[in-house]
């Protein structure tokens, strides 16, 4: 604990200099989105926040309900409640400009770092495979389909055999030079707390399809990184979440 606060004061205090950050040399930041290749599969989602499968609850319940699952899951999850689940932790609830989005999550200085893959093992309507999400569309765009895919998850997560047991895997990926843009190498804390706000209203959002989850920030970087095919310095895989049905 000593090292992480002194590497908090050296990092924060003595080496970011926000008078040389790209923002403060006049200078755009990186869009808010990752660019899909022209041909690409994209899958729609519902939206409008008209899920018919998502079931009231109240925030006092959605908070005392809220646990880790580590088990298998026990069906299949709806596209509509993966669409749900989506909106709920990087949703757009409006955009502002070309470069600015406001979220269903909060993020320092609204940068949004994060770019969200699913693992999709038992998800109506869709193939087996990985899949990133498209905010600003409301969709999803195919990586790649795989039939071992739960083989890999699970080597993903240091072979925590539940990640490739579940119904769908969020994995998260930060493109760091969003955050940077702003904030230079203190961007490396603000995207750490920004992962917690969104697993969490993973956790909470769950409670309204029936599902549990199970954060996991444990796994083998350059394996997950390969294995989505991004580089691990630009972007790279920071945190993971199965989600299964109760």
């Amino acid at each position: 604990m000593q090292d992480f606060k002194y590497f908090l004061k050296d990092t924060i205090r003595k080496q970011v200099d926000f008078s040389q950050t790209a923002q403060s040399r006049g200078l755009p930041p990186p869009p808010i989105e990752k660019p899909c290749p022209e041909n690409a599969r994209k899958i729609d989602l519902p939206g409008g926040r008209d899920w018919d499968t998502v079931q009231p609850v109240t925030l006092i319940n959605a908070i005392a309900n809220r646990k880790s699952h580590r088990a298998a899951t026990k069906g299949s999850l709806r596209l509509s409640e993966l669409s749900f689940l989506l909106w709920a932790t990087q949703g757009v609830r409006k955009k502002e400009g070309a470069y600015h989005a406001l979220r269903t999550v909060p993020s320092a200085g609204c940068r949004h770092s994060f770019e969200t893959y699913i693992a999709a093992f038992q998800v109506d309507g869709l193939d087996k495979g990985i899949y990133r999400y498209l905010p600003l569309s409301h969709q999803l765009v195919e990586i790649f389909t795989r039939d071992n895919l739960e083989h890999h998850v699970a080597r993903m997560a240091l072979g925590q055999a539940f990640a490739g047991k579940s119904a769908a895997t969020f994995i998260w990926t930060t493109v760091t030079g969003r955050m940077e843009w702003r904030y230079g190498r203190a961007s490396y804390k603000v995207i750490a707390l920004d992962a917690g706000h969104v697993c969490q209203n993973l956790y909470l959002a769950c409670e309204a399809v029936g599902c549990g989850t199970c954060a996991i920030a444990a796994y083998d970087q350059e394996y997950a990184d390969d294995f989505l095919g991004i580089d691990g310095e630009e972007e790279f895989t920071l945190y993971l979440a199965p989600v299964s049905k109760l």
